[in-house]
């Protein structure tokens, strides 16, 4: 088959941010747009002769032209076989799997996470590595200045591949499979959960609801919670993967899930309610009247981890970004087990885990994971969840408040000030840093500034530094605040603004979250000049 090269030239943008490039469906429509980028992965990428790759997305609008055009460009640059998922659906712990499973070289996730999805939203693709992570900076970077530079990319004049049927096709020298999204993910699950546990409180009565969004943890869901464990059918909602997700934000928060806050909340409310997001390595976890913050979530999650049997031999480490709170710190040392701060971004974990140095690892930004794949996983933390609370037979308020009795309350929130205009937004940043040294010793309201920096950190297996990953207010007695600008969005800017009050053993535990915060709120205002940079007199997300 004859391989065709295609002159082009460089378009601007296309830097990887944390989650890799995401920009405006009409962005990557653009002529030779997706083609430029993937050629420059193909590029730079390390690959050995035979190699595999694994290919697939969150199911959003233009995955399928991606995909196709994906392979025929793989058959030009001396793949030797793809693995698709089935109707081009496989999700971003799933994809992980796959590449480690298998023994891929890496892949390219097609997705947009958490961000909405249609002709006129938002789509991204992602290159995970061998390990089955996303790729680390020096590689994010070699992408990016091979995509200053590209003058050709290659592809062969080869028909689509039906992807709605599970086989293998050949192209030229070429072998795509389309396979089975859910099944290994599913099977590496039974593996590590007690099952029989979790069927046998179903069978006694226990009941959920899971949202999927109308994004790609649908047909996992159903298959694992409904067909495996016994759920009821129905327990899955929005379970069918749609271009649009909808027409509805697939990010699983209490602003875009709020129909399943709503209902777990209420008087009919089934005894544990979950949600997952765009790609599937976020989660959303709610109890009959109790929402768990990610951060709680990842400290309860560790403090009960040894329940599964994945997890029975105990933790090496536990592992947080920086803006998450510090509530597994607490359960790391009541465990005698390192506690690990990064930086956001789950590829700071990857070193960690294969290395052996931790074993869950969690973001505030509701994602959750372990080291059995290099990605947060939405649909492993709710089962973990489910795992835990089978053997304790107890409700998840129960729970909770059984937690902060032993270790402390973390009262926490995160407030998102969305598609600001990056110059403001800038501008924020760059005046508060400058402020930074002279911060330490004032006061505002009843809050003594007693540290402020930008934080950098020192990879403990590489030795790789990374710097002004967010600036860091703390203060006397344990609150602080974090700002940050997030680089998971395609227009203007987000800054994402946390808040953090720690109350300890004994103290206030049981009190409302905006109420305990609400100092923390006017400091971060008075500190940053929020209002004054943005015109915004209230965060469009609060979380």
């Amino acid at each position: 088959m004859t391989i065709q090269t295609h002159a082009t030239t460089p378009f601007d943008g296309q830097k990887p941010g944390t989650s890799g490039l995401r920009k405006k469906v009409r962005v990557f429509a653009q002529p030779g747009y997706a083609e430029n980028f993937i050629q420059s992965v193909f590029d730079v990428v390390p690959r050995p002769e035979g190699a595999t790759l694994v290919l697939g997305g969150d199911g959003r609008f233009y995955n399928r032209t991606v995909i196709q055009q994906a392979i025929r460009m793989a058959a030009a640059n001396g793949y030797a076989r793809v693995l698709v998922g089935q109707g081009g659906i496989l999700s971003t712990p799933a994809a992980s799997h796959v590449i480690r499973k298998y023994g891929a070289s890496g892949g390219l996730i097609l997705s947009a996470s958490h961000n909405p999805g249609g002709p006129d939203e938002d789509f991204g693709i992602k290159y995970n590595i061998a390990n089955g992570g996303p790729a680390p900076e020096g590689v994010t970077e070699a992408i990016y200045a091979r995509t200053t530079s590209i003058d050709r990319w290659l592809d062969v004049d080869a028909p689509d591949v039906d992807l709605d049927v599970i086989g293998e096709t050949q192209i030229g020298e070429l072998t795509v499979a389309v396979i089975d999204p859910v099944a290994d993910y599913a099977a590496l699950m039974e593996s590590l959960f007690d099952f029989d546990a979790i069927r046998a409180a179903v069978q006694s009565g226990y009941t959920m609801a899971f949202d999927a969004m109308h994004a790609v943890t649908g047909p996992y869901a159903t298959e694992i919670l409904e067909r495996r464990l016994g759920f009821a059918l129905g327990t899955v909602r929005n379970g069918v993967p749609l271009e649009d997700f909808g027409g509805h934000h697939p990010d699983p928060n209490l602003v875009h899930a709020k129909a399943l806050y709503d209902l777990m909340m209420s008087a009919d409310a089934p005894d544990f309610g979950a949600a997952s997001d765009g790609d599937g390595d976020r989660n959303l976890i709610i109890g009959r009247g109790c929402f768990v913050t990610p951060s709680d979530s990842l400290a309860m999650l560790a403090a009960n981890a040894h329940l599964a049997p994945g997890y029975a031999a105990g933790l090496k480490g536990i592992a947080r970004s920086m803006p998450t709170s510090a509530a597994a710190d607490r359960v790391a040392e009541a465990l005698g087990i390192p506690a690990y701060e990064t930086p956001t971004g789950w590829k700071f974990f990857g070193n960690l885990l294969d290395a052996g140095m931790a074993t869950i690892c969690g973001e505030e930004s509701a994602g959750t994971g372990s080291d059995h794949v290099r990605e947060k996983d939405g649909l492993w933390a709710v089962l973990l969840w489910l795992n835990i609370l089978a053997v304790r037979k107890m409700p998840v308020a129960d729970l909770s408040a059984e937690h902060w009795a032993r270790f402390g309350r973390n009262y926490y929130a995160r407030h998102d000030y969305e598609a600001l205009p990056t110059e403001a937004a800038n501008a924020l940043i760059d005046e508060l840093t400058a402020a930074l040294p002279n911060l330490p010793g004032r006061a505002f309201g009843p809050l003594v500034v007693e540290m402020a920096d930008s934080f950098s950190y020192a990879d403990p297996v590489d030795g790789s530094v990374s710097r002004n990953q967010g600036l860091r207010i703390l203060f006397v007695g344990g609150s602080r605040v974090v700002f940050r600008l997030s680089g998971t969005g395609t227009e203007g800017a987000t800054l994402r603004v946390y808040l953090e009050r720690y109350e300890p053993v004994g103290g206030r535990l049981a009190e409302a979250t905006p109420d305990m915060l609400a100092e923390l709120i006017v400091a971060a205002d008075a500190i940053a000049g929020i209002t004054r940079h943005t015109g915004r007199t209230a965060p469009d997300v609060v979380t």
